[in-house]
């Protein structure tokens, strides 16, 4: 048995996350600026935090779980 394990890059993973979170998150910051112009930024965030943690939950973790397996897997 001389096989390779191969283990998740928590660097990699993170930098996947980054790449797909952070134009969710400004595509979000603009949109909701221009529907809401006056209101405190406590209250935009409490629009938008949610949006963002159902999006990373249910479509941009699996999505690269399963996508981009390969890349964020090295071996050990």
């Amino acid at each position: 048995m001389n096989e390779t394990s191969r283990k998740p890059s928590r660097a990699r993973f993170a930098l996947m996350i980054l790449i797909f979170v952070y134009p969710l998150v400004t595509l979000l910051l603009y949109a909701i600026a221009a529907v809401t112009p006056n209101w405190p930024l406590w209250q935009r965030a409490l629009i938008m935090v949610p949006i963002v943690v159902v999006a990373m939950v249910y479509i941009i973790i699996p999505l690269i779980q399963q996508r981009m397996q390969a890349f964020i897997t090295v071996r050990a």
